[in-house]
């Protein structure tokens, strides 16, 4: 007894050296780990001004039921609506009600404290919000007869591109430039 504790005191006190050969070229793989929601789900990917985002989603049985014979509804379409600053969901077939739930990235989509609201098929709904650290989950009830989903934030992703404030900076330096050089500008601006 009196040796098996002093090799445990030993094993404890006594610092490990470890040797770990990397398999990944690419040691930042480590640092990027997927969930087995996103790897057990779908996605829909964004590219926006050269930069890409992946939106998850899935339904009550993505995981419960796997094995089992469950017909999952059918995503038509996703988009980005800049105006509304939501994403429209439309589905092209629910066969039975069921949980759906989005993983939508910070940058695409955000609302104020977390304030999102859920519209389907126009109606106001209720939803559970899970809060990841670049990400949120979205999940609420569709019906058979889902057809529109709607999911409101307070910004969505190009809020203001670059391209339009370029835009605008020259617009104005040019009628800068133009009132400046005009004779007939400052004929109208003479103060006789």
């Amino acid at each position: 007894m009196f040796i098996f504790v002093v090799l445990l005191s030993l094993l404890v006190i006594l610092p490990a050296n470890v040797y770990a050969e990397h398999i990944f070229k690419d040691r930042e793989a480590f640092g990027q780990y997927f969930d087995i929601a996103q790897l057990m789900a779908e996605k829909i990917t964004f590219e926006i001004e050269e930069n890409i985002f992946d939106i998850y989603y899935g339904y009550k049985g993505s995981l419960d039921s796997m094995g089992a014979e469950h017909v999952e509804p059918i995503l038509s379409s996703m988009d980005i609506n800049e105006k509304r600053k939501s994403i429209e969901i439309i589905m092209e077939d629910v066969p039975e009600k069921t949980d759906f739930w989005v993983r939508i990235p910070q940058e695409v989509l955000y609302a104020e404290n977390e304030n999102f609201t859920v519209l389907v098929d126009g109606i106001d709904t209720k939803y559970d919000l899970m809060k990841f650290p670049n990400d949120y989950v979205i999940g609420f009830v569709i019906l058979e007869t889902t057809e529109n989903i709607e999911i409101i934030g307070t910004r969505v992703i190009p809020e203001f591109g670059a391209l339009p404030v370029l835009i605008l900076g020259i617009s104005i330096l040019g009628i800068v430039y133009v009132m400046r050089k005009s004779s007939f500008v400052s004929f109208l601006i003479r103060d006789n």
